[in-house]
């Protein structure tokens, strides 16, 4: 009995042809939890669709996949003089966002990260005199700009990565490849056109592995299943029952991820409104779990266990059979599954 992710691997795969048709160079990205299919998987996808490169998220990450895939790796975390050693193959190229890290990188393989809107980290058009003597010791595979996902301000995309193409330009530095991160295709096109001496490379991992979300579905497996009274105690803190219904034991806790949920950027007074609401519920240990019976959300009857959760179910629904299946709305990035399947 196991939380399950399914996989719909025909219509999963004609989405990745669809986005590397529209990205051409892409770079797919494999970090985190490989966006729930885990590392190795990804890894297969990226060789399969003949990439030559593959992007994770740290250095543990790229000495784990170096196993996996036998392309380039492109570190996307910047190297931090100071970092832990992690012995890397020379296939693995890292990013680096100051010029001393530039120094730190002597006879290594580097993409440079210009400061973009986002403020995260980036050199700066003020560092790009110092950059000259910086990139004699390295391999400079290219520039590379992370933006931001919304643009409440109205600036445009394209016009911040052609304000940076210029900024290089001038100061005279290498502009063969320039790595890009959330732009449309439209947008990159705009770029290539517009700078054909240019190698335009998306950095894709959400819309690639994620874009089409009927290809994907989790589901926990029914263990348990018991009636209970109105004033029944159970579970962990011995609550009282407030109704009669039925206790469902279903694969996926803690440990999978269910429960747990990243913060999220709130737009328009409803979906505040139904945080405030969603707030004031779990005062009164009411959160709605994320397992489907009967075509709605059931509630969680406590708080998720390791591996398993603990529905509510009142008697008016039919109550499902141990060895059923629920479909689970959870979060790829945040899940662990027990097994993937194919079909």
């Amino acid at each position: 009995m196991a939380l399950t992710l399914y996989v719909d691997t025909a219509r999963w795969r004609a989405h990745q042809q669809m986005v590397i048709q529209q990205f051409p160079g892409i770079v797919p990205v494999c970090k985190g939890n490989g966006y729930g299919f885990g590392h190795e998987r990804l890894a297969e996808e990226a060789a399969r669709i003949g990439s030559d490169i593959l992007a994770v998220g740290t250095t543990y990450e790229a000495a784990r996949m170096k196993d996996f895939f036998s392309g380039d790796l492109l570190v996307l975390t910047p190297f931090r003089r100071g970092e832990e050693p992690v012995p890397l193959p020379d296939r693995v190229i890292r990013s680096v966002s100051s010029v001393d890290g530039v120094y730190g990188l002597v006879n290594a393989r580097v993409v440079i990260e210009v400061m973009s809107s986002m403020k995260r980290h980036g050199i700066t058009e003020q560092d790009l005199p110092k950059l000259h003597a910086a990139i004699e010791n390295v391999r400079l595979e290219g520039f590379a700009i992370h933006l931001p996902l919304d643009r409440t301000d109205g600036l445009d995309a394209v016009e911040e990565v052609i304000g940076w193409m210029d900024r290089l330009r001038a100061a005279r530095l290498p502009l063969h490849t320039m790595f890009v991160s959330h732009l449309k295709a439209e947008e990159l096109a705009r770029l290539q056109q517009q700078f054909p001496q240019t190698r335009f490379r998306a950095r894709i991992g959400t819309r690639l592995w994620l874009g089409d979300h009927d290809s994907t579905e989790y589901r926990g497996s029914v263990l348990d299943v018991t009636r209970v009274a109105k004033g029944d105690r159970f579970g962990y803190r011995q609550q009282k029952a407030a109704s009669d219904g039925y206790l469902i034991v279903v694969a996926g806790g803690t440990s999978h991820g269910v429960g747990l949920e990243a913060p999220k950027a709130l737009h328009g007074m409803m979906p505040r409104a139904k945080g405030v609401a969603r707030a004031g519920l779990a005062t009164v240990n009411r959160n709605l779990s994320p397992f489907v019976w009967a075509g709605k959300q059931r509630w969680f009857a406590e708080p998720p266990h390791m591996q398993v959760s603990i529905l509510f179910v009142p008697t008016e629904v039919p109550a499902p059979q141990v060895g059923d299946e629920l479909v689970a709305h959870l979060r790829h990035t945040t899940t662990q599954f027990d097994r993937l399947l194919d079909r």
